[in-house]
C-alpha cells in the first residue's frame, strides 16, 4: 500500500508586483511553514511572465498579435514594433541578460544609441535639462555613469515593448498596475467577472501555461495567491481560473495587502467561483488553521479570519475562531529558496534617487517589527491589524535572520519594509550589525522624530544605512498637528539634516489635498520644502494626492477634520477610498501640477532661489505670498548647532 502524498503548499506572486526583487509575502509564508515542518514552495509569476514574453519566441507571439490587428487599430508604437521587429528580436536576449546583471560590457553598445530600437518612450530624453554638455543624460548620470546610463536606456526599450503589449494584446497591461482599475475600491465584482469571462489573450494564455507547469512540477494540495496591490488581482484570478479548470482537487486561498484593506466586508459570492478561501491580516495563524481544515483535521467553523461561501445558501460567511496570532519572534526567517534570484531585472526607470531604489537592484526585504509603534496618523489605516498590532523582536533575533538570509542569498542589500521602523529597535540592531561585522547595506521608512539625533544617524550610517524615507506630508505645523504626526517642520529639518550629514540619502513623502488645506497652506508648505532642499536636509521627495480611506481616522470621524463624506456605493466587493466634500473649495488639481514640477526641479538643484509662487501659474486668481520667512529652516538648523 503506497504512502499518502506529502501535503504541500505552493505560494504564488501574481503579476504584476516588482521585477527587480521578489515581493516578500511568499518568502515570509514559505519560511514560516518550513519552520513548522510543512512542505512549502514558491514561485514568482510576475517575473516569469515577463521573461517568457520578452524572449525571441515570446516576441514572435507578440508580432502575430500585432499583425492580427486591423491597420486602423495599429498605434504608432505597434507600427514601430512591426517595422523594427528583427532588431527587437535580435537584441532581446542580450538586453534581458544585461538588466539581470550578467552582461555588463553590453553597456558600451547600448549607450551608442544605435543598437537598441528606440520607440516612443525615448522621446522623454528630449525633456531633460540641457546642462551645456550636449548630452541629455549628462545631468542625471554624469560623465562616468556608463552602467546607469545604459540601464536607463534599456529600461526605456523594455517600456516600449510593454506599450506594444498594451496596444496590441491587453489595454490594461502595465508593469506595476496591471488591470488595477478592475479592483481598486471597486464595489461591484462585475468588471472583474466580465474580464475573466472574456476569451483569453496572449498574456492570459502565457499565465495559464506557467500555472499548469508549476502545478505539475510541485503537485500542491493548497495554493496561496498573495495580492498586495489591486494591480495583481486580475492575474491572480486568471491563475485561479486555470487551477479550478485543470486541477480541481487543489484548494486555493487568497490573501495579501489588497484583501486586508479592501475586502474586509466581503459579501460577493462570485469571487468563490475562483478561490475557496479568503484570509485577512497576518497570514500565519489563519494559514495553520486552513491547512488543518484542508487535511480534514479542523471544521470550517473553526477557521481563523477566513471568508468562505456557504455550500447550501451560497452566501459568504466569515469564520473567525479566536486564536492567538503567532508572535513576531516566532514567524521564522523568510526564505527565497525556489525563486530565481539571478534572473530579476534591475531597472532604472524613474530618475528620482529614492524611487529608483524600488526598481534598481535586488533587495532582501525584512520587517524590523510588526505594525506601527506610533499608529496615530489620521490619514493612515490605524484601525487595521498591519498597523495597530505592534510587536517587536530583539536585535539578536533580527541579526540572526539577516545573517541567515545573507548566507542563503549571497546578497547583502536589505530593505526594511516597516510602516515606520522604531528608532530604539534600529539603534540596537545597528549595534548588533556592527558588532557582528555583517557589512550589509540597508534602507527603510521612519518617522522624523527627535529621537533620531545626529549621533544615532551616524550609528545607523556606520551599520550600513544608505537611505531613509519619512512622511513630512503637508509641511505645515497646523496640518501636521491635525494629522497627529507628532512632529513639527523645524524638528523634521533638524532630523533630516542629521541623516544627510551622516551621508544618508533622505526622501520626504509629501501630501497635498488634506482636509481644510488651503491655497495659503500649500504655498507655505512648498516654501518649507524649498528651504529643506536648499539647506541640504532632503535629497528627494514626492507629492501625492491625499485619499480618504474608510479605515482611517479621517474616514471614521470626518467631522473632526471639517469634511463631509460622500455616500459609498452599494456593493459586496471592494471598499477602501471614499470621496468627501471639503468646504475650503481649493483647486488641488491645479496645485498638484505645480507641486510636482517644483519637486522635480528642486531634486536637481534648479530654481531653488525662485519665489515658489512661480510654480502655480495654472491657479486661477492671485496666489498669496508665503507667510514663512525665507530663512526659517536655516535659523532652525542654527539653533540646533
Amino acid at each position: 500500500m503506497s504512502a499518502a502524498p506529502e501535503f504541500k503548499v505552493l505560494s504564488l506572486i501574481p503579476p504584476m508586483t516588482q521585477l527587480n526583487t521578489p515581493y516578500p509575502s511568499t518568502a515570509y509564508l514559505t519560511g514560516f511553514l518550513r519552520s513548522r515542518e510543512i512542505a512549502a514552495v514558491q514561485e514568482d509569476f510576475a517575473l516569469a511572465l515577463v521573461l517568457r514574453l520578452f524572449s525571441p519566441s515570446g516576441l514572435d507571439q507578440v508580432l502575430a498579435a500585432c499583425l492580427a490587428l486591423p491597420e486602423a487599430r495599429r498605434t504608432g508604437q505597434v507600427r514601430h514594433f512591426i517595422t523594427e521587429f528583427r532588431r527587437y528580436r535580435a537584441c532581446i536576449t542580450s538586453l534581458i541578460r544585461f538588466l539581470q546583471g550578467t552582461d555588463a560590457t553590453l553597456a558600451h553598445r547600448i549607450v551608442t544609441r544605435f543598437w537598441l530600437p528606440e520607440g516612443a518612450r525615448f522621446a522623454s530624453l528630449e525633456h531633460y535639462v540641457d546642462d551645456g554638455s550636449g548630452d541629455p543624460l549628462h545631468w542625471a548620470f554624469g560623465a562616468l555613469g556608463l552602467q546607469d546610463r545604459a540601464r536607463h536606456l534599456a529600461t526605456l526599450c523594455l517600456n516600449d515593448l510593454a506599450d506594444v503589449l498594451r496596444d496590441a494584446v491587453d489595454p490594461r497591461f502595465e508593469f506595476v498596475r496591471y488591470a488595477e482599475q478592475l479592483a481598486t475600491s471597486q464595489p461591484h465584482f462585475d468588471p472583474l467577472a466580465d474580464a475573466l469571462a472574456q476569451a483569453p489573450n496572449l498574456l492570459d494564455d502565457t499565465l495559464a501555461a506557467l500555472t499548469r507547469e508549476a502545478l505539475a512540477r510541485h503537485q500542491p494540495q493548497l495554493v496561496l495567491l498573495s495580492v498586495p496591490f489591486p494591480g495583481a488581482v486580475y492575474a491572480a484570478l486568471r491563475i485561479a481560473q486555470t487551477i479550478k479548470r485543470e486541477f480541481p482537487g487543489v484548494a486555493i486561498a487568497l490573501g495579501g495587502g489588497f484583501v486586508n484593506t479592501e475586502l474586509r466586508e466581503l459579501g460577493e459570492p462570485r469571487l468563490f467561483d475562483f478561490v475557496d478561501f479568503v484570509t485577512l491580516d497576518a497570514g500565519e495563524r489563519p494559514l495553520l488553521a486552513l491547512i488543518e481544515h484542508v487535511k480534514g483535521q479542523r471544521s470550517r467553523q473553526r477557521l481563523v479570519r477566513t471568508f468562505v461561501r456557504d455550500a447550501e445558501s451560497g452566501e459568504v460567511r466569515y469564520q473567525n475562531m479566536m486564536e492567538a496570532d503567532v508572535a513576531f519572534t516566532e514567524v521564522g526567517t523568510p526564505t527565497w529558496d525556489g525563486l530565481p534570484l539571478g534572473q530579476y531585472l534591475s531597472l532604472l526607470d524613474m530618475l528620482n534617487p529614492m524611487n529608483r531604489l524600488w526598481s534598481d537592484g535586488r533587495w532582501n526585504k525584512l520587517t524590523v517589527a510588526h505594525g506601527c509603534y506610533w499608529k496615530k496618523c489620521s490619514f493612515c489605516d490605524v484601525s487595521l491589524d498591519y498597523i495597530s498590532r505592534y510587536e517587536g523582536a530583539s536585535a539578536e533575533v533580527l541579526a540572526d535572520r539577516i545573517q541567515q538570509i545573507v548566507t542563503e542569498t549571497g546578497q547583502t542589500g536589505f530593505h526594511f519594509v516597516d510602516e515606520a521602523a522604531p528608532p530604539k529597535a534600529l539603534k540596537t540592531l545597528a549595534q548588533a550589525l556592527i558588532q557582528r561585522e555583517l557589512g550589509i547595506s540597508w534602507w527603510g521608512n521612519i518617522r522624523f522624530e527627535k529621537t533620531f539625533t545626529p549621533d544615532l544617524c551616524q550609528l545607523l550610517a556606520d551599520s550600513g544605512c544608505v537611505a531613509i524615507s519619512g512622511g513630512l506630508e503637508v509641511a505645515s505645523d497646523r496640518l501636521l498637528q491635525l494629522m497627529k504626526k507628532g512632529v513639527s517642520v523645524e524638528q523634521v529639518a533638524r532630523v533630516t539634516k542629521g541623516f544627510a550629514d551622516a551621508g544618508i540619502l533622505v526622501h520626504a513623502y509629501l501630501m497635498y489635498g488634506f482636509p481644510t488645506q488651503t491655497l495659503q497652506d500649500t504655498v507655505d508648505a512648498l516654501e518649507y520644502v524649498r528651504q529643506l532642499f536648499e539647506n541640504g536636509c532632503i535629497h528627494s521627495g514626492f507629492f501625492h494626492r491625499f485619499a480618504c480611506t474608510v479605515h482611517s481616522p479621517v474616514g471614521q470621524q470626518p467631522a473632526d477634520y471639517g469634511i463631509t463624506l460622500l455616500p459609498l456605493p452599494d456593493g459586496k466587493f471592494a471598499k477602501n477610498d471614499v470621496g468627501f466634500l471639503d468646504p475650503t473649495g481649493t483647486d488641488h488639481d491645479a496645485l498638484g501640477r505645480g507641486l510636482k514640477k517644483a519637486i522635480y526641479n528642486y531634486m536637481h538643484g534648479n530654481m531653488l532661489e525662485e519665489d515658489v509662487r512661480a510654480w502655480f501659474d495654472e491657479v486661477k486668481g492671485k496666489v498669496p505670498r508665503p507667510t514663512v520667512g525665507r530663512q526659517r529652516i536655516a535659523k532652525a538648523l542654527a539653533e540646533r548647532a
